[in-house]
């Protein structure tokens, strides 16, 4: 495989990953042009490698830059603005999560912590105690697997990855 089919198959399966991150397959292949970059990327060089509109172009870029994936850098002369990403995989990881975090596990905590205190005695009452109790604990769990991923080094990951598959 040359150089072009094997950068062309990672950004298509970026977005296709993208996907199941939450995150859309433009925005996602967008992110896997500016991983590979060697250089910052115009809007216009964007639009051209994926063959996508400007506005979808603008829109996925902002989007990457809400989320923390995509920079943009002023060069000097220039009146074009340029993008780049961080090539820390780790990091980039962590920004994922945390966005996940923020739209997925936050808002079910909110609510499950809200209903974990409602009145009721029946039956039907307590059954559902039981399962807003058990969601609560479980999406707390995960919320404290994140946290504390999130304040880990890659070191830390790798190592607790290979004792996990030893």
């Amino acid at each position: 495989m040359k150089y072009e089919q094997a950068k062309n198959k990672f950004i298509q399966s970026w977005g296709t990953l993208g996907t199941n991150w939450g995150i859309n397959r433009t925005m996602a292949q967008i992110h896997a042009l500016l991983l590979v970059s060697t250089k910052s990327l115009s809007t216009e060089e964007i639009m051209h490698e994926l063959k996508v509109s400007r506005g979808n172009a603008n829109m996925n870029i902002r989007a990457l830059m809400d989320w923390g994936l995509a920079e943009k850098e002023l060069k000097p002369g220039q009146r074009k603005e340029y993008f780049f990403t961080n090539k820390d995989i780790h990091e980039t990881s962590r920004k994922i999560i945390e966005n996940r975090r923020k739209k997925e596990i936050d808002p079910v905590l909110k609510i499950m912590q809200e209903l974990e205190g409602f009145k009721g005695t029946d039956k039907d009452s307590k059954e559902l105690r039981k399962i807003v109790s058990e969601i609560n604990k479980l999406t707390g769990v995960l919320n404290k697997m994140v946290s504390k991923y999130m304040n880990s080094d890659s070191n830390w990951l790798f190592k607790s990855l290979v004792k996990i598959m030893g």
